[in-house]
C-alpha cells in the first residue's frame, strides 16, 4: 500500500470546494445556518489519531510495551488513509462555503456561517495532519544491512561494482 500523497488530498479538497460552491449558488438561501457540531468531532478524531500514532511509533521502536499485532497495524493504516480523505472532503466543503460566503459578510447569517466554515476547515486540516502522522507511524523501519546502512558500498568504502537495488 502506498503512502497517501498530500497532493491527492489537495485534489479532493479542491474538487469538493468547487462542487460545494456550485451547489451553494442554487440552494444557499434555502439552507439553515451551519452547525458547528463537525468541529469537535473532527478535533476528537485528530487527537485520537495523533495519540495513537505516537503510541504505535514508541511500540515499534521498542520503547513502550509489546509490539502491536500486524492486523492492528493494518487497521490503523486503513483508518489513517480513510480519515485523511474524509478530512480533505470536509475541508473542501468548508473552503467552498468560505469562497461562496466571502462576498456576503455584511449579513449576520453568512458572517456566522463563515466563522463556522473557517473553524471546520481548521479542524479538518488538523485531522488530515494527524491522519498523515498516524500513517507515517505505521511504517515498519527497514532493518539495517550488513554495510552500515549503505547498500551500494563494499567494506572498504568503494562503490560496489554491481549496485543492488
Amino acid at each position: 500500500m502506498r503512502p497517501t500523497r498530500p497532493r491527492y488530498l489537495l485534489f479532493i479538497a479542491l474538487a469538493w470546494a468547487a462542487v460545494t460552491w456550485a451547489v451553494l449558488h442554487v440552494i444557499y438561501s434555502k439552507l439553515p445556518p451551519l452547525t458547528w457540531s463537525a468541529v469537535p468531532a473532527l478535533l476528537i478524531a485528530a487527537g485520537a489519531e495523533a495519540w495513537t500514532g505516537r503510541d504505535l511509533r514508541a511500540r515499534i521502536a521498542g520503547e513502550r510495551g509489546q509490539p502491536a499485532p500486524p492486523l492492528f497495524m493494518a487497521r490503523m493504516l486503513v483508518l489513517a488513509k480513510a480519515s485523511a480523505q474524509v478530512a480533505a472532503l470536509f475541508g473542501g466543503v468548508a473552503i467552498g462555503f468560505m469562497i461562496y460566503l466571502s462576498g456576503m459578510l455584511d449579513a449576520s447569517t453568512p458572517r456566522t456561517d463563515m466563522v463556522t466554515a473557517g473553524l471546520t476547515f481548521a479542524a479538518a486540516l488538523l485531522l488530515a495532519v494527524a491522519a498523515l502522522y498516524l500513517e507515517y507511524c505505521c511504517r515498519v523501519p527497514k532493518p539495517p544491512d550488513d554495510n552500515g546502512g549503505r547498500p551500494d558500498r563494499d567494506e572498504d568504502d568503494r562503490p560496489a561494482p554491481f549496485p543492488h537495488h
